[in-house]
């Protein structure tokens, strides 16, 4: 699992995912990617690990800005690969789930608009995403020798053939 410290609300992430990881038996290796420089070890230690899947944890402006790297890694070693934002699936990545950027950016103009119309910033609620996604992208699964359930592709929001 490659995540960033450094974000907010990241460590929450971490936990939950690593209990996750715990109540199911899966050994989770934590890759703290902070900085560009972080890719290079954390590249190595995916390799020295075996690792066997990759998980890129979002909001982490440094793997999303060096997100052909860690799509060109995944692929490789042949490594099933999730990531948190639809960016890297559309790259090459296996398969992304999180919430949707253009529902959140849609949401953000209503914002905007209260504003404008002189609502004060601190009378507007917080909220959180309501609308996720799931992108596959099946050209990376057969390159990868996996096949995807049906059932999964099915519920998927977006399926790159």
């Amino acid at each position: 699992m490659i995540w960033n410290p450094d974000v907010r609300g990241a460590l929450l992430d971490f936990k939950q995912l690593e209990e996750a990881a715990r109540s199911m038996g899966v050994q989770l290796q934590s890759i703290e990617v902070s900085r560009a420089d972080d890719l290079a070890r954390g590249s190595s230690a995916i390799i020295v690990a075996r690792a066997e899947a990759l998980i890129v944890l979002s909001p982490n402006p440094v793997t999303f800005a060096n997100q052909g790297q860690l799509v060109s890694i995944a692929q490789r070693h042949r490594l099933p690969s999730i990531y948190g934002l639809h960016e890297y699936v559309d790259g090459g990545g296996l398969m992304a789930y999180g919430a949707s950027v253009r529902a959140a950016y849609r949401r953000a103009a209503f914002f905007v608009d209260r504003i404008l119309k002189g609502t004060r910033p601190s009378d507007l609620p917080i909220e959180q995403p309501t609308t996720f996604e799931l992108v596959i992208n099946a050209k990376t699964a057969k390159v990868l020798g996996l096949t995807i359930p049906r059932s999964l592709l099915q519920r998927a929001d977006q399926v790159i053939e």
